[in-house]
């Protein structure tokens, strides 16, 4: 019986993929097998031994110490796509938020409570809040994962030009993307062509704070973005300096904070992207489906700490071995398989980073204690038996 430890308020259709006869779930567990959680800031004390596997329910794991993880053997688990709908539709409304003044429209109409006349004073003053449609407009897509080619195909079906740039599309959003779909050749490029941009990127150090002063410099004058990915994309004071000089005409952020509020030209959303009763659903059942193919199979899919590896389950005993990205570390399991006389039926190993991680289906049921003594050698982080 593998312990789930929930740390925040997990769906049901997601914790219904665990099955009641090989999983116990609770929101106390000290000794878990495996977590499932969303928004939860874990501190390191809480990967406590034992732990195996971390499920997020989200896409952004800056709540999880990954790193440590990785050195502890937990594979930690993100949800990408699970949520992309919900994240497509804000930015949609994004977008007219950024070309039509509707939120200010709407304040000054709320400011007009208690006077005659509202309906006359409304058409008299509706002009200061006018603003361009989106059709026909260029926008610039920066980043084609899940959420990226929704935006992107969405927008060609309103009528925008859309340019996309990522130089790490996978083949799978390839496929999805529209024909309709211009590739950049490079972000300058796409800078110079965009009415408007969205950003689907991940923080890194490549990508942190890369909307500053050089990156402003080279876009249209007069550019209206829509921030839904993660609010270190961009440096503060340097588009609030950009929305000053003109240009950037209006910045949508799902990521405000205390400098973005009360300038007339930022659009701050309580980062509604993926609060939807629809996302959330969607990404507690992929997370506890992930967690509870790992730990019932070893399989791994969407870990970002650990490379995807996934076996159809062939052999009468699995070994499931989290080992250093270095040679010859796999070799002795080998051997002390054949000391066993059990022969190797599948074997799949695939490496990240520094990590490297290795499914062997083999062919005898009796393996004896072999699991103690993989744990043994060199540079082996650790060991499953299933």
């Amino acid at each position: 019986m593998f312990k789930i430890l929930t740390r925040n308020k997990i769906a049901d259709c997601g914790l219904n993929e665990l099955p009641a006869d090989k999983f116990a779930i609770s929101d106390s567990e000290a000794s878990p097998d495996g977590i499932i959680l969303r928004s939860y800031v874990l501190p390191e004390e809480e990967l406590t031994p034992g732990l195996k596997a971390i499920g997020r329910a989200g896409a952004g794991t800056n709540n999880i110490p990954v790193d440590s993880c990785a050195e502890k053997g937990i594979v930690v688990f993100n949800t990408p796509g699970a949520n992309a709908n919900g994240v497509k539709e804000i930015v949609i409304a994004g977008l007219l938020l950024a070309s039509r003044d509707i939120v200010g429209g709407i304040n000054w109409v709320q400011g007009l409570a208690g006077e005659s006349g509202v309906a006359k004073t409304v058409e008299k003053g509706k002009a200061e809040f006018v603003g361009p449609e989106i059709s026909g407009k260029t926008l610039g897509v920066i980043g084609l994962g899940a959420i990226g080619v929704l935006v992107a195909n969405a927008c060609r079906a309103l009528g925008m030009s859309v340019i996309g740039y990522d130089p790490y599309i996978s083949v799978d959003a390839a496929w999805g993307l529209s024909r309709g779909v211009k590739k950049a050749p490079d972000l300058d490029s796409l800078l110079a062509e965009s009415d408007y941009i969205s950003l689907h990127v991940p923080v890194n150090k490549d990508t942190k704070g890369m909307f500053n002063k050089e990156m402003f410099a080279k876009c249209k004058k007069g550019i209206r973005i829509v921030n839904s990915a993660r609010a270190e994309l961009v440096d503060d004071d340097a588009i609030l300096a950009a929305i000053d000089d003109g240009t950037v005409f209006c910045y949508v952020t799902d990521f405000p904070n205390e400098k973005m509020l009360g300038n007339k030209r930022v659009v701050p959303i309580p980062h509604l992207g993926a609060s939807t009763p629809e996302s959330e659903d969607n990404c507690a059942t992929m997370a506890s489906a992930q967690v509870r193919e790992y730990l019932l199979h070893g399989n791994i899919k969407n870990s970002v700490n650990f490379a995807n590896c996934e076996l159809p389950y062939v052999g009468k005993k699995r070994i499931c071995i989290i080992h250093r990205n270095l040679p010859n570390v796999i070799s002795p399991v080998t051997t002390m398989l054949a000391d066993r006389s059990s022969n190797i039926d599948n074997l799949l190993m695939k490496s990240k980073g520094d990590f490297s991680y290795a499914l062997l289906d083999v062919d005898c049921l009796d393996l004896g204690n072999i699991g103690d003594e993989i744990a043994k050698l060199p540079n082996i982080i650790s060991v499953r038996v299933i």
